[in-house]
């Protein structure tokens, strides 16, 4: 039985409240009383608002179901005249700028690449915090980018050959990075300072220059014999680290041990998508990780290898400028948090009708709560220089939406004593309503913006669900090739760089979905950085090291300035749903697609209800590691519930599918001891929390809100804890 404390009219879970006030509250200037006061009050003048909205998304999407229904032939300046008449589609206004002041310029003037992680995973915080620097030695070696031929397999010891082709990679690098008046990087000998400038000698003892001497910012050691050396190019750092009595510089002719590359410019520690928090134990867990990466002070240990390691956050990085004073870097990736959205509610508090308080409000507050010893400067490593807390709030739909978090922003400035418009606000473009309305949606916190993205995983997600009535939708492979996808990712674009985010927020890219195929995102994940966006995601710190070679590679800056407008017909584009008209699907096709939906949704679902894990490497139906969260789990599950609407497939099929599909997930995770065989036999199957959640999702896909999967995922996880606790 859950412990509750009563303060101010709430039922606040005791777990939680002990953190709050004997964790949180000493690090800050608020008692207790205050606060909880304060929370009631915007919980009982907010959540009239927040179940309004919610209502009108069901209304607007009743009134779509209703007009595919009554027209089955679909003409688009009918539908879009619909759509402005019932309020979903809005009058664009016709100059946005944004006003935005004090932004980082990890988020305002460079560009790079964008962690997401769990914050309820404290190691995987603490990774992701970390790879602001990278090895592009060890991302190299130890990726694919590397082929394993010719002798250059990775083995289980140091491969000579292996690391000669990885130096030879970086040489390349070096080239087009820091190029030299003459020569190349490939016949250096020698690196030094002589006179404030870097001398390097190549192989004929011929000693030369940078084309650009002010790409030296800085060094560690003696000027003559320097142990590091700081270069900026496109705005990014990076680090030639030296010592000829290092394994591997012994091997490099003028004693390079590494290049440390600057990665991860941003994360976005979440308490969304990836996690897993259905109470007030798991909410106070995401609270307590994201209050010890604003103190500075979150730690980990684990067992690698058989050795007890302790990780912590990396300090910043000292270096003497070349004319004898001191430089100082951020050793740690700038931290977003973020929120979840407007839909969910969560027992950790109970309001004084005894109702679950929506859990976004919730987060603003205590998130923004938890930041404020490092809003005041007090604590171990600093994150924001610029006194400001960024949060990124996902899944809101619409500009009406967008406002809302505005007023919420507002009120716990109020309540924490910040000055207005400290907390900063990330828009994800990741619902339709936001996406064909994103120029109002900024508008509505023109004073707050400092990130945009496209997150086309829950964008088609929320496109399969409001076509629903529309029509068969296509196989997935077909989605993606569909121009809505085209005109979404260019709008994104386009749009943010109209309202004036270039210089001052991010607009941003989506996911890198295959955490193993290094190589593959080398040359896909540039189209990124083509498109004009500032950052995008990547799914570990080896991809954020690879991937910051893009941004080497192009000036997005620069780039920015030349994309060419929008096209008229990009709206009309984008309000094309992607049904099939007429494709004949065989048996062979439909079983196909079905299959590895189920086994998508199986391998996720089983380890969010039975283990807690919100976002993991999932192998799919051919044994490739996907990283996968709830927006794969939504585009999946309501793909299935589709085709189950208009007849594409039966109820038994889909069935018979799941419970084969099971039998197939147990044996990919037949090597973790934690995890629990759902298909061991039938009633096994018919016991098992994750595989009903799995089979609500579908059967109950078309009447799930937005098609969600939150709700039904949130529902089997208390389920299993508490099946946990009685035994």
């Amino acid at each position: 039985m859950t412990q509750r404390i009563s303060h101010s009219g709430l039922s606040i879970d005791a777990t939680l409240y002990e953190f709050i006030t004997q964790e949180v509250l000493p690090q800050t200037d608020i008692d207790g009383d205050t606060l909880f006061a304060g929370v009631a009050d915007i919980i009982k003048r907010l959540t009239p608002i927040n179940r309004a909205l919610l209502a009108k998304r069901e209304t607007l999407q009743q009134q779509i179901d209703a007009y595919y229904q009554a027209n089955t032939e679909h003409n688009l300046d009918e539908y879009t005249a619909f759509l402005r008449e019932i309020g979903y589609l809005v009058d664009s206004p016709e100059s946005v700028s944004i006003e935005t002041t004090n932004v980082d310029a990890e988020i305002a003037t460079m560009a790079g690449p964008q962690l997401v992680v769990p914050v309820s995973n404290a190691r995987f915080a603490l990774n992701a915090a970390n790879a602001r620097w990278g090895s592009l030695y060890d991302a190299l070696y130890g990726s694919d980018v590397i082929a394993e031929e010719e002798g250059a397999e990775q083995g289980g010891g140091y491969n000579p050959v292996r690391g000669f082709k990885v130096m030879a990679y970086a040489r390349q690098f070096l080239d087009q990075a820091l190029p030299l008046s003459s020569g190349s990087h490939i016949e250096s000998t020698e690196y030094a300072i002589n006179n404030g400038e870097l001398v390097v000698t190549l192989g004929d003892s011929q000693q030369v220059s940078l084309q650009n001497p002010a790409q030296l910012l800085g060094f560690q050691g003696q000027p003559q014999r320097p142990s590091a050396l700081l270069f900026c190019h496109h705005g990014l750092h990076f680090i030639i680290a030296i010592d000829p009595h290092n394994r591997i510089g012994r091997d490099d002719k003028a004693g390079i041990k590494d290049i440390i590359m600057e990665a991860a410019l941003t994360t976005i520690m979440d308490c969304e998508d990836s996690v897993a928090a259905v109470d007030g134990e798991d909410k106070t867990n995401v609270y307590r990780n994201w209050f010890g990466l604003m103190m500075g002070q979150l730690s980990c240990s684990f067992n690698k290898g058989g050795e007890q390691l302790e990780r912590t956050l990396n300090p910043d990085l000292q270096f003497a400028k070349p004319d004898g004073s001191q430089l100082t870097l951020h050793g740690r990736s700038l931290m977003f948090v973020r929120n979840v959205g407007h839909l969910m509610t969560n027992p950790a508090i109970l309001d004084s009708e005894g109702n679950e308080v929506f859990e976004g409000i919730m987060d603003a507050i205590f998130t923004s709560l938890c930041a404020l010893p490092e809003y005041y400067g007090r604590s171990k490593l600093a994150n924001s220089r610029t006194k400001s807390i960024y949060i990124v709030k996902p899944k809101m739909h619409g500009p009406e939406e967008v406002a809302f978090t505005e007023q919420l922003f507002t009120e716990v400035e109020r309540l924490l004593g910040l000055e207005p418009y400290s907390i900063k606000m990330g828009i994800m473009d990741e619902e339709r309503r936001t996406s064909v309305n994103l120029k109002a949606c900024i508008a509505s916190a023109k004073q707050r913006v400092v990130f945009i993205n496209t997150g086309f995983l829950d964008r088609t997600g929320d496109e399969i669900h409001t076509a629903m009535e529309g029509g068969i939708v296509l196989p997935k492979a077909k989605i993606k090739e569909q121009p809505w996808i085209d005109a979404y990712e260019k709008r994104n674009v386009s749009i943010g760089l109209e309202c004036g985010l270039s210089g001052k927020a991010q607009i941003g890219k989506g996911m890198w979905p295959i955490p193993d195929k290094m190589a593959l995102m080398m040359e896909q994940k540039v189209a990124h950085v083509q498109s004009g966006a500032n950052t995008a995601w990547v799914p570990s710190p080896t991809a954020a090291t690879l991937h910051a070679l893009h941004y080497h590679k192009l000036d997005v800056f620069a780039l920015q300035k030349s994309l060419p407008p929008l096209g008229e017909d990009s709206l009309a584009a984008l309000l094309t749903p992607p049904i099939d008209k007429g494709q004949q699907l065989s048996p062979e096709d439909i079983q196909m697609e079905l299959d590895n939906n189920a086994q998508g949704i199986l391998g996720y679902v089983v380890r969010w209800v039975e283990q807690g894990i919100g976002c993991s490497k999932v192998p799919d139906i051919n044994n490739v590691g996907l990283m996968e969260d709830r927006a794969t789990l939504r585009i999946s599950s309501q793909h299935i519930a589709n085709w189950l609407r208009h007849g594409v497939c039966s109820k038994e099929q889909v069935h018979n599918t799941m419970a084969r599909m099971a039998k197939v997930v147990d044996e990919q995770n037949a090597g973790d001891p934690s995890y629990i065989d759902m298909a061991a036999d039938e009633q096994s199957l018919n016991a098992s929390f994750a595989f009903q959640a799995a089979l609500d999702l579908v059967f109950k896909g078309c009447e799930q809100p937005s098609g969600y999967t939150e709700p039904l995922l949130h529902h089997y996880r208390r389920l299993f804890k508490g099946k946990q606790q009685e035994s």
